[in-house]
């Protein structure tokens, strides 16, 4: 078994005998040292084990909220021993440690293993669906904008592409306009988006996601704001360009109903005063400020 493998292996039983016996912080050390003489004794890269142990305790509360987030379905009190503590392991690897030594591939593909060799049959699946959903969108706080503001790296043009659409969604309210945003699992808020469907253009997606993921009825696209291009990362298919089209679309529907989905957490209605506050994207204020020229009339 290669030497990180086994450390990971180590932290994972550590961490599930530490959850176990009631999640108490002081008892770790000891845990992890009786694992390593029973499990792993003479292996050299015990400081990788006891790194991976200390740094999913001290980043719990973030990672835990993560989790949950990204697979709402299943509260945390609900998933398997084995499948949380894998998942916090993997989620640590990827948020916190160091993509040169640990690329997110292999991050991932280690949680699998372990959640095959000690959970369920059905672990591993479960582990690649979460951190698959994480993974992707990762790709968004250190998305390279490849706009016109920004040239697209000459190796970005070999990649393939994933369309997706979205909209700046708005409605009148007391003779005011306010704004409909999403927030992420990442803390930022930004706008509803999905990738197209085979046979559907552009305009129909944009009213189709936005009518899906805000839970709403009513969504007319009224035009088109603008594309953004940026490069992603994708657990299957490496590094994407996504290609995204964003109209302005208008809805007389009063309530948000977000659709439970990995990576979202909320969506709220906001006054153009609002913005400056909220925590963005680098291009999403861009494409709010064209929209509120658009609706007054003061760009064609």
């Amino acid at each position: 078994m290669a030497n990180r493998h086994l450390a990971r292996s180590v932290a994972m039983q550590s961490l599930f005998e530490w959850d176990f016996n009631g999640c108490k912080d002081g008892n770790i050390g000891k845990i992890l040292d009786a694992n390593v003489g029973e499990f792993a004794p003479g292996m050299e890269d015990s400081k990788f084990a006891k790194e991976l142990v200390e740094g999913v305790l001290s980043n719990r509360g973030k990672i835990d909220s993560i989790i949950e987030k990204a697979a709402p379905e299943w509260p945390l009190g609900q998933v398997a021993m084995v499948d949380r503590n894998v998942l916090r392991i993997g989620l640590f690897e990827l948020l916190f440690g160091s993509r040169k030594e640990v690329p997110p591939k292999v991050a991932i593909n280690e949680a699998i293993e372990l959640a095959k060799t000690f959970g369920s049959e059905s672990s591993g699946r479960f582990v690649n669906g979460v951190l698959g959903t994480i993974y992707r969108e990762i790709g968004e706080p250190g998305k390279e904008e490849t706009s016109k503001k920004k040239q697209i790296v000459e190796s970005a043009a070999d990649l393939p592409v994933e369309a997706k659409a979205g909209g700046v969604v708005y409605r009148e309210d007391r003779g005011k306009q306010i704004f409909a945003l999403v927030h992420d699992v990442f803390g930022y808020w930004t706008l509803s988006k999905g990738s197209l469907e085979a046979g559907e253009d552009a305009p129909d997606a944009a009213e189709r996601e936005v009518r899906e993921e805000l839970g709403i009825d009513d969504a007319k696209v009224i035009e088109k704001l603008g594309q953004t291009e940026y490069i992603a990362k994708d657990p299957e298919k490496g590094q994407i360009r996504r290609h995204v089209t964003y109209f302005l679309i208008k809805t007389t529907d009063k309530e948000l109903n977000l659709t439970p989905s990995g990576g979202l957490d909320d969506a709220r209605w906001f006054s153009p005063k609002e913005f400056k506050d909220l925590k963005t994207y680098p291009d999403i204020k861009p494409l709010l400020e064209k929209a509120i020229k658009k609706i007054k009339g003061e760009e064609q």
